[in-house]
């Protein structure tokens, strides 16, 4: 949902399920929020759940926040969400 408060649930389809696949998201300022990587995707439509937490665990404010797929070398979509605390 957008904009969430707990958690969100990015989806996706990957045409080729043998390349690195990476999710990052971003704060509004452009700076690395969260990085998840997914090595050989087990089906063509794969879900991660960001829970609104940094690396570090640390719940991040609330906000405008980005993620971005990219598939190998190559980045496929950036798309904004909404988080409400």
């Amino acid at each position: 949902p957008n904009p969430f408060n707990s958690s969100s649930t990015i989806s996706f389809s990957a045409t080729d399920l043998h390349r690195l696949t990476q999710i990052s998201i971003y704060n509004i300022k452009g700076q690395l929020v969260r990085h998840f990587a997914i090595r050989n995707p087990q089906s063509e439509l794969t879900k991660i759940v960001w829970n609104g937490k940094d690396e570090k665990g640390k719940p991040v404010g609330s906000g405008i926040y980005f993620y971005r797929l990219k598939v190998g070398n190559k980045v496929i979509d950036t798309k904004k969400c909404l988080l409400l605390r």
